[in-house]
Formats: structure tokens, C-alpha cells, sequence
């Protein structure tokens, strides 16, 4: 059924199953936890299937990393020994969830690479397991330097996560869609690609649209560079679109924004073929913003989707389609509906998607690390 291993190749991925014990639970527990010297980390988050929405259980994931000192120490005289001892096993539960808890590892001592915690994968239906994106973090100074030389693949989702404090304890979510930009995935166990915009679990892109209304007005300000640490709603759409429709689009996003207070932030992108100082299209969209007196949502435009300039091409947005939205947090893409219209059933279910990933500061005890 399967002509070559999925993945092209994991270099160390056997050594999981050494040691790997017989009754595996959703959350593990590491040596690394109960290290005096070190920091408590605490990663969680869920795992989906391809489509990056429906979950998937009892997929395993192994995960080692160095100690705090960037070594992979071990007490074991033979078998993973190249792992050391901070290493584990997590078997996702029905919703798709896993959390580990372990210490945060150090980068290996005189060396460009940043810190980071390997993952590798097993799926129950496919026969051999693939290595994940490394996990890494947003705070580590090698983390933009090694990016520039080496450029972010995205295997199962960005790696890239952003720690938060619970009291002394470093929490990070990281969400994993099997199979994204694993070579050699069968397609059985793909979906069928949307047709507009990057894929759930990809890096939302930083791209530069001219702002038309809102806090960054007359500037092309990218909402995702200074606002990417927050939940995002970007909504990309062709211009002129139906006024109906807009409207209880752009209502919805205001009341969500507003509702959500400062950890939401809500953008139209309109693609206006029009060139900025196009009066027509200024005087349109203001008469609209002033109807429905907006506050908290901005109102951008680029010259095409596929503009450089801005950057806005990094999107890979279809022109074919009306709209296409899209949910970021922490910079990743969590969400993703194209060519939907403004229904209640269709509003319910973005509102969904942005409750179930609430952010862990906007919880009582949660805060923002800051070195």
C-alpha cells in the first residue's frame, strides 16, 4: 500500500521505541520537570488531521531535548542514549489534546542552533513514524539569525511557539497538523485542498497593506507584525462587494473585536485594483465605516493579490473567490473559510473556532514572559 517511507526519512526516530512503555496517556511527564536548576515548561495543544480541524487521538508523539546546560545527558548505559534523559510520550485523547511537562531545554553550547525540543510522530493507520517541526521559541536570540540561513519548512505547522507564565512554570501551546509539508503523505489521508489562502498551520505571512481606516491609517502597516501576538481575523475580499453582505460581515467582526476587548484584532483586505489615492474608493469605504461607526476593525487595500510590494502575494489568495477569511494566533494560522457567506450558522462557527482557542494570558494566572 504504501511504496516508501513517509517523510523521506527520520534520522533517530527508531530510538522512540526504546523504552517507550506499554500504556501511553495524553499527558507524560519528563525528568525534566522535577530538575532543580531548570525551568518548568508546560507545552500543550492538539493535534489535527490534514485538514487542520477535526482532531486526531491516539497519535503518538515522542519528544526529547537537552538538559539546561545544551547536552543530552544520560543515566542509561545502552539503548537511546543519544536522546539523554529528558525525553517522553504522549498519546493524544479523543479531542486531539496533549500536554508535556518537562524543562525548558538550553541551545548546545558554541553552536548557531537555536534550543528546541524534537517531536517525532505516529499515526495508527500509517506504518512508520516522521519527525515533526522542532519546536523552538519566540524569545530565543538564534531563532531570526538561524531562519535567515535556514529557511522554516513547516513540517506538521510552525514550531515556532511563544512561552507564557503561570507563576514559575513556562507554558506554550503548539497545535500539529499531520502530515502538512511532510513529503510523501499519502493522499487517502488528505483532504481535499481549500482553494484560497495558506493552509491551516502554516505561519501567517507579514505583508503590508495600505490602511484605509483604523489606528494605522494612511500607512501600510502590517497588522500581523504589530498585532500577531494576538488572536487576528483577516478578511480578504474583491472590491466592489455587496453592501449587504459587508455590512454584517464588518458587524460581526466589531462585535467580536469588541467583545473580546484588546485580544482580538480584525482586518478587511480588500483587493480595490485601484491605486491608493483613488478618491472613489476612499469616499465608498468611509461613507460605509461611518454608518456602522467602527471602532475596532481596520479597512486595508492592496493593488492585487498578487502584489510584491506588499507582500501581499505571500497569501496565495485566489481572485476567483469572493472571500476568503482567515484565523491567526501567535502569528499561525488556526483557521480558514473561503467563499462563505454571512450566515449565522457560518458566524457561530468562526465565534467557535476562536473560543476553543482562547488565549492562556487571558486566563486568570497566565501572563506574558518577557526576558
Amino acid at each position: 500500500m504504501f511504496s516508501q517511507a513517509i517523510g523521506g526519512g527520520c534520522d533517530g526516530c527508531e530510538l522512540m521505541y526504546i523504552g517507550m512503555p506499554e500504556q501511553i496517556n495524553p499527558t507524560d511527564t519528563s525528568a525534566g520537570w522535577h530538575i532543580k536548576d531548570g525551568h518548568k515548561l508546560l507545552v500543550t495543544g492538539t493535534v489535527f488531521k490534514s485538514d487542520g480541524k477535526t482532531p486526531a487521538r491516539d497519535v503518538i508523539l515522542y519528544f526529547w531535548h537537552t538538559d539546561a546546560q545544551g547536552m543530552y545527558k544520560s543515566t542509561a548505559k545502552e539503548g537511546a542514549i543519544n536522546h539523554g534523559d529528558l525525553r517522553g510520550w504522549i498519546k493524544t485523547d479523543s479531542s486531539g489534546r496533549y500536554s508535556m511537562y518537562t524543562s525548558r531545554p538550553a541551545p548546545y553550547p558554541n553552536d548557531f542552533l537555536p534550543a528546541h525540543i524534537h517531536i517525532s510522530v505516529k499515526e495508527p493507520d500509517l506504518p512508520n513514524e516522521y519527525y515533526c517541526e522542532d519546536i523552538v521559541f519566540d524569545d530565543d536570540p538564534l531563532l531570526i539569525p538561524y531562519f535567515k540561513r535556514y529557511p522554516h519548512t513547516s513540517r506538521c505547522g510552525s514550531g515556532i511557539v511563544r512561552i507564557l507564565l503561570k507563576g514559575a512554570v513556562q507554558v506554550a501551546e503548539h497545535d500539529i497538523v499531520l502530515g502538512l509539508n511532510v513529503p510523501d503523505y499519502p493522499q487517502e489521508f488528505t483532504s481535499e485542498k481549500l482553494e484560497s489562502g495558506l493552509p491551516i498551520g502554516e505561519e501567517q505571512p507579514s505583508f503590508m497593506p495600505y490602511h484605509l481606516y483604523g489606528p494605522d491609517r494612511n500607512t501600510t502597516t502590517c497588522p500581523v507584525c504589530k498585532y500577531g501576538r494576538y488572536h487576528g481575523i483577516l478578511f480578504f475580499a474583491n472590491f466592489p462587494y455587496d453592501h449587504n453582505e459587508l455590512e454584517t460581515w464588518l458587524q460581526f467582526f466589531e462585535s467580536e473585536s469588541q467583545n473580546r476587548n484588546h485580544y482580538l484584532k480584525a482586518y478587511v483586505v480588500f483587493n480595490t485594483n485601484a491605486p491608493r489615492n483613488d478618491k472613489t474608493v476612499f469616499v465608498e469605504i468611509q461613507q460605509l465605516v461611518q454608518k456602522l461607526q467602527l471602532q475596532h476593525t481596520a479597512i486595508t487595500n492592496v493593488p492585487s493579490w498578487d502584489d510584491t510590494k506588499t507582500e501581499v502575494y505571500l497569501n496565495k489568495i485566489n481572485n476567483k473567490v469572493k472571500n476568503t477569511i482567515i484565523v491567526y494566533k501567535h502569528r499561525g494560522i488556526v483557521d480558514k473559510y473561503v467563499d462563505i457567506e454571512p450566515t449565522l450558522i457560518n458566524m457561530e462557527k468562526i465565534r467557535q473556532s476562536l473560543d476553543d482557542r482562547n488565549e492562556w494570558f487571558a486566563l486568570p494566572g497566565i501572563k506574558e514572559h518577557k526576558n
